[in-house]
């Protein structure tokens, strides 16, 4: 025989659409983004890690200040290496913007065309994809280097630079100001010589057979290589940014995600625990007399559980859906606006479907059974009394003395305790996201403005050679690189009383270190550091004797004689000039590169383009959690009451007095919530951003603008206002008559 309770779904999903709809919606489109999010990203990881075998990605790279004679190639190569020249120049297009050119690749870090033709005739060029966006160039378009023009014939994702490193050592890509082409081999050749970059690509003849072997071996290389002819840079595959760092991003997202979405669904199947509880105290007579006619409890639960898991079942359907059409686009074209990936093909992903539909359900089933079996247990005459205690002498708790609208305002806040707790846990939650969102702006800001004042002079020149400058403006300085973990330190020598260094450089053998250092490596004055030369096996060992305010890289600082001193150089060696003038007599052949505030600001620069929309929508994101949240707990409140505000109807309140005394106890708890959220916000913060910064080479430190404090109260409190109105008008509502029904 049919079940009659059937019918009771429709009615009470046709009585509460809207509470479902919200929570449908809520549902559909997190699943879906995340469902997106894990397909596009693995099939962006497919892609990258094909990309390896397919383009034939290097082993590692070095540069050279000139090209390797035959005997020194012969001797290097008989580390069981194969050298491909991979020689480039690097153009001052006329916007400020760099693009370094290379040849076409056809045996080594091959070009992935991604739209347009290959160059072919003089003045022709192709561009990096990523650039080109961010800079708004498209097929067709020309640029100007040197007077010279040249026409874009093609958009390309060079296999070695997924992300737009221009230096290895830098914190952050920068995809706006620097980009990567290729020209055809007749105009590459026709550049001017003194300009040209030799650099060498390596490829192992027979792979290391993991990471530990690969660093000994590549260490092994960089001392014969150095031996043979100094090494300017060196770059192995396992530290280079520029191809590692997008693949490493696309994995370590994934499991934040995950996270995300299962911290959401124990939200949601506590909400859906605390409505299923208030049905069935509304319901309790119908319950008891169901029960006494031989229903089971367990039939009963089952009952009261299904329409929730129909609603989450058929919002897991349509997020996948979503998944793998609108959001799985939207996912990957916010990865094609971090980085310079080749062409990618969507592929099923059935552990993203587990992840995303078949665990939540899991998730929820269990929450939901575990909250509302213990009160789908009471015995049907308890049911028929709506008697819910399971201590007859459980003690009253006893009110403090005041006014008597606060004492019932207390006794509304300790009948809903559980729901105020699951609003509280779900407000800290969206205000973890709000504040991330909301910091990440002034925190950018302030790491940029930060890092122009800590600058040491407005050109900052790396030179190749000992060359002198007429210019009285520049000042000889050292700068070198030390290695920690792998992570490039870097180390400059300033002369004494330096009038472009105004830090206090110790004495007694001691160093200064950045405060960027101190905070990434947790080492204060008084301790020992211990550092690791780049291309050799000798260890440095320093005491810290100052913390200097240096945020813009880590590093080290010296006086020029103990720099020459530590690297056992002349006494009067040097190999940079600080100055606020343009150095013009320097022949460019001579100067390995030149640093200016445009190269300084490139980290916010990168990320506000990067993931300046995320901000957005994560900002979106928590508010719209809130919303949810405070909608949802505030109806279940209200509903939960509807017969005592009829009541106080009909011994004469007024519809604003009643909504004054029930809206105004959740306004309290929302108040506490809201202040309570922002202390855990921050603890919870401070620890992700130092587990994410640790992750990353460089430092930023970590700064919450105060004003953003107020910002967040405002804008979850402004969203509970609103909430709070349209809850009065379900106040206003409510029939004086309802307190006849159901009520004992």
């Amino acid at each position: 025989m049919k079940n009659p309770l059937v019918k009771r779904y429709f009615r009470e999903l046709k009585k509460d659409i809207v509470k479902y709809l919200a929570i449908f919606l809520f549902m559909a489109l997190t699943i879906g983004f995340i469902s997106g999010f894990l397909v596009a990203g693995d099939s962006m990881k497919k892609a990258y890690d094909e990309g390896f075998e397919k383009y034939n990605i290097e082993n590692g790279h070095f540069l050279l200040d000139t090209v390797l004679s035959t005997k020194a190639l012969d001797e290097i190569e008989k580390e069981d290496i194969t050298l491909h020249q991979q020689f480039y120049f690097e153009m001052n297009i006329s916007d400020g913007s760099t693009i370094r050119v290379y040849k076409d690749r056809t045996k080594v870090n091959k070009v992935c065309l991604m739209k347009g033709e290959m160059p072919v005739a003089s003045g022709e060029i192709a561009i990096d994809r990523m650039y080109a966006d961010n800079n708004k160039l498209k097929v067709g378009d020309t640029i100007i280097s040197d007077s010279v023009e040249y026409r874009i014939t093609g958009l390309v994702a060079l296999s070695d630079y997924s992300a737009l490193y221009s230096n290895n050592n830098d914190t952050m890509f920068d995809a706006i100001k620097f980009g990567v082409g290729i020209l055809p081999e007749e105009t590459f050749d026709g550049l001017d010589d003194k300009n040209i970059k030799y650099c060498y690509a390596w490829k192992y003849n027979d792979e290391p057979s993991d990471e530990k072997e690969e660093k000994k071996t590549s260490e092994r290389l960089a001392m014969v290589i150095n031996a043979n002819a100094p090494i300017r840079e060196y770059v192995p595959r396992y530290i280079n940014n520029a191809i590692n760092f997008a693949g490493e991003d696309i994995g370590k997202d994934k499991s934040m995600m995950q996270v995300l979405l299962y911290i959401l669904i124990v939200i949601m199947a506590f909400v859906f625990g605390i409505t299923i509880n208030h049905n069935i105290t509304k319901e309790a007579s119908a319950i008891g007399t169901l029960r006494a006619s031989g229903y089971s409890k367990g039939e009963m639960l089952v009952h009261y559980m299904t329409l929730p898991i129909i609603v989450i079942l058929i919002a897991c359907i349509v997020g996948n859906v979503l998944g793998y059409t609108v959001f799985r686009k939207i996912i990957a074209d916010l990865y094609y606006a971090s980085y310079s990936m080749p062409t990618y093909v969507t592929r099923w992903n059935a552990n993203a479907f587990v992840q995303t539909t078949v665990i939540p359900l899991v998730i929820m089933t269990a929450i939901i059974v575990g909250i509302t079996g213990k009160r789908m247990a009471t015995k049907p005459l308890k049911f028929l009394r709506h008697d819910f205690s399971r201590n007859k002498k459980r003690k009253q708790i006893k009110l403090p003395n005041v006014k008597f609208f606060s004492r019932f305002r207390l006794r509304i806040i300790m009948q809903n305790i559980s729901g105020y707790v699951i609003m509280l846990f779900g407000i800290s939650f969206a205000a973890v996201l709000l504040m991330f969102g909301l910091m990440m702006k002034p925190m950018l800001d302030k790491f940029n403005d930060d890092s122009v004042d800590a600058m040491f002079a407005n050109y900052q020149y790396i030179l190749k050679a000992e060359v002198p400058t007429a210019n009285e403006d520049a000042e000889k300085a050292c700068f070198g690189q030390l290695k920690r973990n792998d992570e490039e330190i870097m180390v400059y020598g300033f002369n004494n009383n330096s009038k472009y260094f105004s830090g206090e450089l110790p004495e007694d053998g001691e160093i200064a270190i950045s405060n960027t250092y101190s905070e990434k490596f947790d080492v204060e004055i008084g301790d020992t550091i211990y550092l690791d030369e780049c291309y050799g096996d000798r260890e440095y060992e320093f005491k810290v004797g100052e913390i200097i305010d240096y945020p813009a890289s880590l590093c080290l600082f010296v006086t020029r004689e103990m720099y020459n001193e530590i690297f056992m150089e002349k006494t009067d060696y040097f190999n940079a000039y600080l100055s606020n003038e343009e150095l013009t007599d320097i022949d460019s052949a001579y100067i390995a590169s030149v640093i200016t505030e445009e190269d300084i600001t490139k980290l916010a620069r990168q990320l506000d383009v990067s993931v300046g929309g995320i901000f957005a929508l994560i900002n979106i994101f928590a508010v719209i959690l809130s919303a949810l949240l405070i909608f949802l707990l505030t109806r279940i409140i209200i509903e939960k009451n509807s017969s005592y505000i009829a009541m106080c109807k009909i011994l004469g309140y007024r519809d604003d007095e009643v909504a004054r005394l029930y809206l105004l106890a959740t306004t309290w708890a929302v108040i506490v919530s809201v202040l309570a959220s922002l202390g855990i916000a921050t603890v919870v913060i401070k620890a992700l951003f130092k587990a994410i910064m640790a992750s990353f080479t460089g430092w930023i430190s970590m700064y919450i603008k105060p004003v953003i404090y107020p910002e967040m109260f405002l804008i979850i409190f402004g969203t509970y206002v609103i909430i709070a109105l349209v809850q009065f008008i379900r106040i206003k509502r409510i029939p004086k008559d309802q307190a006849l029904k159901n009520f004992e």
